[in-house]
């Protein structure tokens, strides 16, 4: 299959070649998010972002000197590395996409970006994927990501409890790339800011009974349960687990828990609970959700990463002059930070003719964005709680 897939790409890349004065007159972009599985109630607001950048710039008529563009759906199901491989491999020799939006989960992301990605040289900006370990990912300078690593999160999340005045936690998370690298971030960044994790212990999506897990964190006991799981699985049974068995009444969230199902499933429960997603206050977002309107919830999580991650795919093709992943993946950075002109959400259209101009852009987009390092966000976050069944913004770090 690699084989198959390596000849795809070099008849795409002299494809390529062959149109590279005159450009394509058809852009795609992929979308691969887990449409089904345990953030399934996240991804139709991500792909939603997603498409608004897209419908924007196609609709201006001036990426690669009229190119229309299209985005194709993928389901990445979050959790089944195999089934996302699958995916991501369909997205790249039967649509012939130019660039992925997505994965959405680390694990999947992970083996997409070295199973299809790397070994097809195609560009993939995620929207959502924060495990650490992909900031030293062999990518070949192909991956990049709107959301900030679990790095930065775990830190934020000690922040806002030792605010709080929180400072002995049971700590339980999902087992796979995400939840222990968020695990591991935290509990490093608490214990040092003089915090004691009382227990740090995995849990299994997919189980009908976490009575077992709830009760090995309540004998550890502490002040708060923070639970680095995902809304739509597991994490949401042991706080259901808890509840019922009143080990804990107030818990922690971090970015995969926080979503209107959390409010749909527990509502003044957990009146009191805290926690943090990427986000921001930022003039981009305000513009991003006059621009959604009605058609979703625009601060659902990473709906505006996802934005941001389709908008730097199109303006890198235009900087480059080509939708050639190997031509405009040097140019994703040049157009997210400084210097140049600032450009925000439905601005797209002009973003693209200053780049065409010869002039720099700086891409702030709907989230603040400035990428660092390994070509990730700089890390902006919305800490909320809850407060009378409600999802509630405290602040913005």
């Amino acid at each position: 299959m690699k084989q198959m897939l390596l000849a795809t790409t070099a008849s795409a890349l002299m494809a390529s070649a062959a149109f590279a004065d005159g450009h394509a007159t058809d852009v795609k972009l992929g979308i691969i998010l887990g449409f089904t599985g345990p953030l399934e109630s996240l991804t139709q607001q991500m792909a939603g972002g997603a498409e608004i950048a897209i419908a924007e710039v196609s609709e201006s008529g001036k990426l690669l000197d009229g190119a229309k563009v299209s985005g194709v759906r993928a389901d990445s199901t979050c959790i089944d590395s195999a089934a996302a491989t699958s995916a991501a491999e369909r997205l790249v020799t039967a649509e012939n996409v130019d660039g992925i939006v997505g994965a959405d989960c680390s694990g999947v992301t992970g083996a997409i970006l070295s199973n299809v990605a790397v070994a097809n040289g195609i560009v993939m900006v995620s929207p959502s994927a924060t495990s650490p370990g992909l900031s030293t990912a062999e990518d070949n300078g192909l991956f990049f990501r709107t959301a900030p690593s679990d790095a930065r999160q775990g830190v934020v999340m000690t922040e806002v409890l030792m605010e709080e005045g929180i400072n002995e936690v049971a700590l339980t998370y999902t087992n796979n790339d995400y939840g222990k690298g968020l695990a591991d971030s935290f509990q490093a960044a608490f214990e040092a800011a003089g915090g004691t994790v009382t227990i740090s212990a995995a849990h299994e999506d997919g189980k009908a009974d976490y009575s077992a897990e709830v009760g090995a964190l309540a004998s550890a006991g502490g002040d708060r349960l923070v639970v680095a799981g995902y809304v739509d699985q597991g994490g949401s049974g042991i706080v259901r687990s808890a509840l019922d068995t009143g080990a804990f009444d107030t818990f922690h969230f971090p970015d995969g828990m926080i979503s209107a199902k959390l409010e749909e499933n527990f509502g003044d429960e957990i009146d009191g609970s805290s926690g943090q997603h990427p986000g921001t206050d930022s003039p981009g977002v305000a513009k991003f959700a006059e621009m959604v309107g009605d058609a979703f919830d625009a601060t659902s999580p990473f709906a505006p990463e996802s934005y941001d991650a389709a908008a730097l795919i199109l303006l890198a093709m235009q900087a480059a002059n080509s939708k050639d992943p190997s031509a405009y993946k040097d140019h994703i950075m040049d157009v997210a930070n400084e210097p140049g002109e600032k450009i925000y959400p439905g601005e797209l259209g002009k973003a693209l003719d200053l780049i065409k101009a010869g002039t720099d852009i700086d891409y702030v987009g709907a989230t603040a964005v400035e990428l660092i390092g390994p070509g990730e966000s700089a890390g902006n976050y919305r800490q909320i709680t809850f407060d009378g069944g409600k999802i509630e913004t405290v602040k913005y770090r």
